[in-house]
């Protein structure tokens, strides 16, 4: 049985997170998506949330498996004898920097892989920060994230000067998110 790792901070999970997990589920006979517990940048959920978040957005793929984890992502992966580490590319700067933790990882841990999984064209703008702020500001995120994700940004949104309302419009451009 190959298992496979998907790891991220998933702040928050997006159209792109939840597709590229569909795709590797295909490939693999059981992915791990792994919510890292302490990544280096500001986070807008906590990591139950972000756990609960992925797990809604892909309770329907059977052999998915949604989990946090903190430490070195290869040692997660052999902790869960996952022989594939499975990341997506959105564009070249993206393949840089995959290209610096893939090497890291390989001098880690030999017996792990890479896979990388090319983005579709619809979301390969979409980064979870840009997401964060257009939804603060007000825009439309609804087809970038899953339903229950926008009512979750709602939620940390409602409230401020130009955040979202109960309805999910902005208070300053009156868009809907």
């Amino acid at each position: 049985m190959t298992v496979a790792l998907y790891p991220g901070s998933f702040d928050p999970v997006t159209m792109g997170h939840v597709d590229i997990a569909e795709r590797a589920a295909v490939l693999f006979e059981r992915v791990i998506v792994g919510v890292y517990d302490d990544p280096p940048k500001k986070l807008l959920f906590n990591t139950k949330e972000r756990v609960a978040l992925m797990t809604k957005a892909l309770e329907h793929i059977p052999n998915v498996q949604v989990t946090s984890y903190e430490g070195l992502t290869v040692e997660f992966a052999r902790k869960r004898k996952a022989k594939v580490i499975v990341r997506g590319l959105r564009m070249s700067s993206d393949f840089e920097r995959e290209f610096e933790m893939a090497l890291m990882n390989k001098k880690l841990a030999p017996d792990v892989e890479l896979v990388c999984f090319m983005t579709k064209l619809e979301f390969e703008f979409v980064s979870s920060s840009l997401l964060k702020e257009a939804a603060r500001l007000g825009g439309c995120i609804g087809d970038l994230v899953p339903e229950h994700v926008t009512e979750a940004l709602r939620e940390k949104f409602r409230g401020g000067g130009g955040r979202l309302d109960e309805e999910g419009y902005s208070r300053k451009s009156a868009k809907r998110v």
